[in-house]
């Protein structure tokens, strides 16, 4: 067959992906078995890969969404354990009475502890607790969950412990490096080509949230507004890019987000108490009966369990503190730690007697379980926390996290049954190498802009940045392969991509908006949203183009 009809086929459980879950609107739970099932048929028919093969890959990924999901799990089970004993009350009471600047109130709530949460937790949890938090504070409804969703960007691309990396992209390039690359190390390369990405243009996004929200929800319409706090907005910016960048460098893919954002954190929260580079003019919204009818209306948070009340702020944060000197001291490599947590170790060679196709469960050395359960554990006796209250923290995960088991176990059975179409009778390249080549000769040399425009499409289509690695990372991959590019330098901006994406994504927008009760909204939020996300992304690619070509054409 030609090139481009090949490519067409291959490329055919995306386009169904794309087609279903934006146009169809299904959700990630009913499409991905779809896609599953076009991608099977399409191995074994076109391609003539074996039916053992097909099999054993699709067991693969069965068992590597199993790690993403023991992720998953541990993050959103402690935030539910936070919810219960009431820590997450007392800590956003602790954001109160710090300032009363609406544009400072987003940075400290909606970017550096939503920036926070995104490292600790991950999973569209940051700006649902941001939004809520913002309108208790008398933020109009449709400005809060747009500021966001805008802010929940730079630190995505490292979720939580760095899983979309981590997991992620291993799980996208497993069985594509050269022998002489150790997926660790690329791993690595990935995260601190990511952190310089958005080092360098996420600095900038709290300035462009603010405009935003000047420009549309203040009262004299103008981004003037918010380019009146020009000198603290690159403050705050900066106050997370850089620990962050740092992190990642240093430490590894798992802290920049977590780490970054607890030192910025402080560092806004203090600037801001004693008034540093903070503007003379308090900027406010207009008052709420000049609010228009589609900006909702102002929710009155509920009565405070007294009980919950009496809880000290240094409590509540706690498990916080104690996550993340468990993820330090773990992830140290002069301590041994990381060691012992691999000694726990169970592996599936050869999986169905399939040369190539395999894997290796670690259960400690994932963070779910040391350190998320590990603290979830801790705190039922250092909240004082009822049985049953733990009981449902427990109860109420495992019921959310359902509708991500079916969706991811069918993804990563999509990406390894193209990943190991390789292995065929047909005598043709894999899938995902004939995609990657037609896209190369279509592109050509300015992929490295392209890239993360992809990143966004693949987030803002599965609404996971984590599974927008898996389906497209390996994609890109073999894009930059074939173009003879730095590999490292366009899986990382596919992942950058991917985290500009988020503040688009339908399921966020849509689950944001519940927790503030809007109705019918999430088309007038994607639309103001897209604004700062094309910025974004046209910053990310021209950057890329210098990476690639000028400052580290040499980098694998």
């Amino acid at each position: 067959m030609e090139l481009f009809s090949l490519a067409v086929l291959a490329s055919l459980p995306i386009i169904i992906i794309i087609f279903l879950m934006v146009f169809r609107q299904w959700p990630a739970k009913k499409a991905m078995p779809v896609a599953w099932v076009v991608t099977v048929i399409i191995a074994l028919s076109v391609w003539q890969v074996s039916f053992v093969r097909v099999v054993a890959s699709s067991i693969e990924g069965i068992f590597e969404a199993l790690d993403i999901l023991i992720i998953v799990f541990g993050a959103i089970l402690v935030l539910n354990t936070l919810k219960g004993s009431g820590a997450i009350s007392v800590i956003n009471r602790g954001f109160h009475g710090i300032t009363n600047d609406r544009r400072i109130q987003a940075f400290i709530i909606a970017w550096a502890f939503g920036a926070f949460l995104e490292g600790a937790a991950g999973f569209g949890t940051p700006a649902a607790l941001a939004a809520p938090l913002l309108v208790g504070l008398g933020f109009p409804p449709l400005a809060a969950v747009t500021v966001a969703l805008i802010l929940n960007t730079t630190p995505v691309t490292f979720g939580a412990v760095g899983t979309p990396v981590n997991v992620g992209v291993e799980a996208s390039v497993s069985g594509m490096l050269p022998q002489s690359i150790e997926m660790s190390e690329f791993l690595y390369d990935v995260g601190v080509w990511a952190a310089a990405f958005h080092g360098i243009v996420g600095t900038f996004i709290p300035l462009m949230a603010i405009c935003i929200m000047t420009k549309f929800f203040g009262e004299n319409k103008s981004i003037k507004d918010g380019l009146e706090i020009v000198p603290f907005a690159i403050f705050s910016g900066l106050s997370f890019t850089v620990p962050y960048f740092l992190m990642a460098y240093f430490i590894g893919p798992e802290l920049p987000a977590v780490v970054g954002a607890l030192i910025g954190l402080f560092i806004i929260i203090a600037a801001a108490k004693n008034n540093f580079l903070v503007p003379q003019n308090t900027w406010n919204f207009p008052p709420e009966d000049k609010w228009d009818k589609s900006w909702g209306s102002r929710i009155e948070p509920p009565a405070e369990d007294e009980s919950k009340a009496e809880m000290s702020l240094l409590m509540a944060w706690m498990p916080y503190v104690l996550i993340a000197i468990i993820l330090v001291i773990t992830r140290l490599p002069f301590l041994p730690f990381n060691d012992w947590l691999g000694l726990i170790s169970l592996s599936w060679e050869n999986i169905l007697g399939q040369e190539g196709v395999g894997y290796v469960f670690e259960p400690l050395g994932l963070p779910g379980v040391i350190p998320f359960m590990l603290v979830a554990l801790i705190v039922w006796p250092l909240h004082k926390m009822d049985a049953n209250v733990v009981k449902n923290a427990w109860s109420n995960t495992f019921k959310q996290l359902v509708p991500a088991t079916i969706a991811l176990i069918f993804a990563l059975g999509v990406v390894r049954v193209l990943v190991q179409s390789e292995v065929n009778t047909a005598g043709l390249d894999g899938m995902l190498h004939v995609m990657s080549l037609f896209a190369a000769q279509t592109v050509g040399s300015g992929w490295p802009f392209v890239s993360p425009f992809l990143g966004v499409l693949s987030s803002f289509v599965s609404g996971s940045n984590t599974t927008a690695n898996i389906l497209f990372g390996g994609f890109q991959f073999g894009v930059a392969d074939t173009l003879d590019i730095s590999r490292t330098i366009t899986v990382a901006a596919q992942s950058v991509g991917g985290s500009i994406g988020n503040m688009l994504a339908v399921h966020n927008v849509v689950a944001v908006c519940a927790t503030v009760g809007l109705v019918d909204s999430e088309g007038l939020i994607i639309k103001k949203n897209l604004i700062p996300a094309v910025i974004y992304s046209v910053a990310v690619g021209v950057l890329g183009l210098v990476f690639v070509y000028v400052l580290a054409p040499g980098v694998f």
